[in-house]
């Protein structure tokens, strides 16, 4: 069985019509008999810009949450990954994201995604968690910088 956070993800994902979605955090927390900080978590955990995805949170009038799914060039989204999620370090989780990300987008292919997966892999990079979470951050930055 699907936890909540699968459950409200997979409900926006299926809401989403076109390019975006605007939904009200609280009508949705009151939707699923949950806390909105729970709202909040699903949309900064699984609506990442590493998944594609940015969230506008807009206040007055009741105020909503505006979820844009984004295609921006390959380039461009390479670009902001070497700048904000690989300028210092990431955790394996975000950076299995981002490789997902890239194989979805059809900038690398599946041997491609296994090859990464397997070199950021804690089992790879065993050593202190902050040093481990640098050395990912660096290895993944050097892979983009490649395909750039």
């Amino acid at each position: 069985m699907a936890n909540m956070s699968d459950m409200i993800e997979n409900f926006i994902l299926q809401a989403i019509r076109g390019d975006s979605l605007d939904i009200s955090r609280n009508e949705l927390a009151d939707y699923f008999n949950v806390s909105p900080s729970q709202i909040n978590y699903v949309l900064s955990t699984r609506f990442t810009y590493a998944r594609g995805y940015l969230i506008e949170s807009h206040r007055g009038g009741g105020g909503y949450v505006r979820i844009v799914k984004i295609e921006p060039t390959s380039d461009e989204y390479l670009l902001k990954l070497l700048k904000d999620d690989l300028a210092s370090k990431v955790d394996y989780n975000h950076a299995l994201q981002i490789v997902e990300n890239l194989k979805s987008r059809g900038i690398i292919d599946e041997v491609t995604s296994g090859v990464i997966r397997s070199a950021i892999s804690p089992n790879s990079l065993k050593m202190p968690i902050s040093y481990e979470d640098e050395m990912r951050a660096k290895i993944l930055a050097n892979i983009i910088k490649n395909i750039l």
